[in-house]
């Protein structure tokens, strides 16, 4: 039974050729209907052209209006009530609510006056503060998460990846709130990466329990007595890649600067590598099988490979992906968008925190 994922069709620094592409790979590849928010006049042409006379479950969802990156995320929010995003989440919210009205079929390109019609999972490109505070207005949280947190998958040594949150969806966190994105990565971790018993780190600057800051050393004894989550105590920068970890937690400052600093290293080994390359190879085929290992190199480190970082804590599935996404990240998020709706990750958060929460 194919899954329905909504794409903000306007998100992207490329939009709309990425998202349209990568919607089109999406329906032929995996077992989902993708419907495209945007303005059909737009959208349309593109589609026709790119479609090339297939018949692909992909429609197109009119939205007026769009957020852009420019844009003041809460401003935006309230003023563009026909955006891209909003009218995206809808279908999302549509989709958990459980409705005795009939679903109208998908004949023709987009839906009739029932509605939006309804979503099993959002993907955008676009603005982060946007998406965020849009699902969180139009989704609400999951019961017993006070905020939302932004997770990012790191790739390691062990080639397993490992999950980081927050990265950036709350500057400012308190003990509480970190014990919650504790709990909603562990959940992420089993249920949607599929690693049977995650390893469960606090990001601080030591591993010693009296290392780190107020916030770390207030948190760790709250991890520690939490039931059903595999902690291991303080991990610290290194151990995001060298596998010692499954899941790291931190508040959205440090893992915002976190990712930022990591996005940079990368750029920084792929072109010194790229030089070192040009430089020493001489023979062709050393050419030839250096630009091999190189493209494998850049596709351990490239983040279209992970489609997207999933805003844990609200209520329903929300991907955001990076602005400069292409067609093949495009074509992830929507996959993880999939794969997070199937795994019923938001059901287990709330199962665990109400089991989990300690009584006073």
């Amino acid at each position: 039974m194919p899954i329905d994922i909504v794409v903000d069709a306007m998100g992207s620094d490329r939009a709309p050729e990425p998202e349209i592409r990568g919607a089109i790979l999406a329906a032929r590849q995996l077992d989902v209907r993708v419907h495209l928010a945007g303005p059909e006049d737009v959208l349309r042409p593109i589609l026709r052209q790119h479609l090339h006379g297939q018949h692909l479950p992909v429609f197109i969802v009119p939205a007026s209006e769009w957020i852009t990156m420019d844009d003041k995320a809460a401003q935006a929010v309230r003023t563009k009530r026909d955006s891209s995003m909003r009218v995206g989440l809808k279908m999302v919210r549509e989709g958990l609510a459980p409705s005795s009205a009939p679903h109208h079929g998908h004949h023709g390109h987009h839906h009739g006056p029932s509605g939006p019609g309804k979503a099993a999972g959002f993907f955008t490109a676009g603005n982060t503060g946007a998406a965020m505070a849009t699902a969180k207005m139009v989704l609400g949280m999951l019961s017993g998460i006070d905020r939302p947190a932004l997770a990012t998958i790191i790739p390691t040594v062990r080639g397993v990846p490992s999950l980081l949150l927050d990265v950036g969806a709350n500057v400012d966190s308190d003990p509480d709130n970190l014990v919650q994105f504790a709990v909603m990565g562990h959940m992420y971790a089993k249920n949607v990466l599929k690693i049977p018993n995650p390893r469960v780190g606090l990001l601080s600057i030591g591993e010693e329990d009296s290392k780190g800051n107020a916030l770390t050393r207030d948190t760790l004894p709250l991890l520690r007595a939490l039931q059903g989550i595999n902690f291991i105590g303080n991990v610290e920068g290194r151990d995001l890649f060298n596998g010692h970890t499954d899941v790291s937690v931190c508040d959205g400052f440090v893992g915002n600067v976190t990712l930022k600093s990591i996005e940079g290293a990368a750029k920084l080994f792929s072109s010194s590598l790229r030089e070192s390359l040009k430089s020493t190879v001489t023979s062709q085929v050393g050419a030839l099988l250096s630009r091999r290992a190189f493209e494998d190199f850049k596709k351990r480190l490239d983040y279209s490979e992970y489609g997207g970082a999933p805003l844990l804590g609200v209520r329903g599935v929300c991907i955001v992906g990076h602005g400069s996404s292409n067609e093949k990240a495009i074509m992830n998020g929507i996959r993880v968008a999939a794969e997070f709706a199937h795994a019923e990750v938001n059901a287990n958060i709330e199962a665990a925190l109400s089991t989990s929460a300690p009584t006073a």
